[in-house]
């Protein structure tokens, strides 16, 4: 089990929950417009926030976005040290590093202390596009160990300046590269990881590169904390990672949705009738299996775990529950009587 960390009052690590992230796309100082963005993101189900602090005019913003909102705040520097003081002064609740690109070691002592001193934890964020480029002549590129030394080599600097609320990811563009990186880290480290695949790309392939990468790595228990990076609005980013978690089995909020594929036996139109399902379920936060399914064979038999469901049929369907058929239901009924008896559990 990981060490656990306190994100403001979210827990990160030692068996908590896996925390939901997302970063925002806005100005940081423009102060309306990243709380909205915020606001939007926390109504999708975000539980951790980053903003991008590239000049002191975003650091500056902090206190006023932190009195604005309900999720922990955290700051994403690179390069100037003092930004990250600024930050901790006015109330930010993490900060995302990396220590060897600040400055020297008074600088990485300075962030450290103040730190220590307010009890804000610091995530190291290793990535394969700014892997160190003695790192890479070392293994020659991007490897695993080498993004897992560049980790680590950085957590032990800020443990020279007796600082350990340290959170660490590894994050590439290559799925099978992150997972390894990932498992290496894990075999070698106590820290909570922040799991992600970076510049996954749009939603059509980047929530399958992170449905892997992500999902693989939390079905193998290792993750405290996830991204899903899209090319997108970030809302869309909390919707992917909400999936993924239903799908690892490490979330149980909401509806899971089961549908067979069809075939050759359905006399239903089942696509339409399945995406019709999903729209009106958009929002329920019953942690029920709801089952669509095409036909008598792929219906109360194969779904039978399913809390309730539908099976198509020619004309009309079935409406069942945990297996057993509840009645006979016309094909144009058929959604609005499972949605009441959906009503009813």
């Amino acid at each position: 089990m990981t060490k656990q960390l306190l994100v403001g009052t979210v827990a990160v690590g030692g068996g908590a929950p896996v925390s939901i992230q997302s970063m925002c796309n806005t100005k940081t100082d423009d102060v309306a417009a990243t709380v909205a963005q915020i606001k939007a993101l926390e109504n999708a189900g975000c539980e951790l926030i980053r903003v991008a602090i590239p000049d002191r005019a975003a650091a500056e913003a902090v206190d006023k976005i932190k009195e604005q909102i309900s999720i922990p705040l955290i700051a994403d520097i690179h390069f100037n040290y003092k930004f990250a003081l600024e930050c901790a002064e006015r109330g930010i609740d993490a900060i995302r590093i990396n220590p060897g690109n600040i400055g020297g070691a008074e600088k990485v002592k300075a962030v450290a202390d103040i730190c220590r001193q307010k009890r804000i934890p610091i995530r190291i964020g290793v990535n394969g596009g700014s892997l160190e480029r003695e790192l890479r002549a070392k293994y020659g590129g991007v490897t695993a160990e080498a993004l897992v030394e560049s980790a680590l080599g950085h957590a032990a600097l800020l443990n020279q300046f007796d600082f350990d609320d340290i959170c660490i990811s590894v994050k590439c563009s290559d799925v099978p590269l992150t997972i390894a990186a990932y498992r290496l880290l894990a075999e070698r480290t106590e820290y909570p990881l922040h799991l992600g695949v970076t510049e996954a790309g749009t939603p059509s392939m980047g929530l399958v590169k992170s449905a892997m990468g992500i999902g693989g790595l939390l079905c193998m228990g290792i993750g405290d904390t996830i991204r899903v990076t899209l090319t997108a609005d970030p809302v869309e980013e909390i919707y992917a990672a909400k999936k993924i978690l239903r799908a690892a089995g490490l979330r149980h909020d909401g509806v899971n949705l089961i549908a067979c594929p069809t075939c050759g036996r359905t006399r239903i139109d089942l696509i339409p009738l399945a995406e019709e399902v999903e729209r009106r379920l958009d929002g329920c936060r019953k942690p029920i299996t709801v089952a669509v399914m095409g036909c008598a064979v792929n219906g109360p038999g194969e779904a039978a775990a399913a809390d309730i469901g539908i099976a198509g049929g020619d004309g009309e369907g079935l409406l069942f529950r945990k297996g057993e058929v509840l009645c006979k239901v016309p094909q144009e009924r058929l959604v609005d009587a499972l949605m009441e008896e959906i009503e009813k559990l």
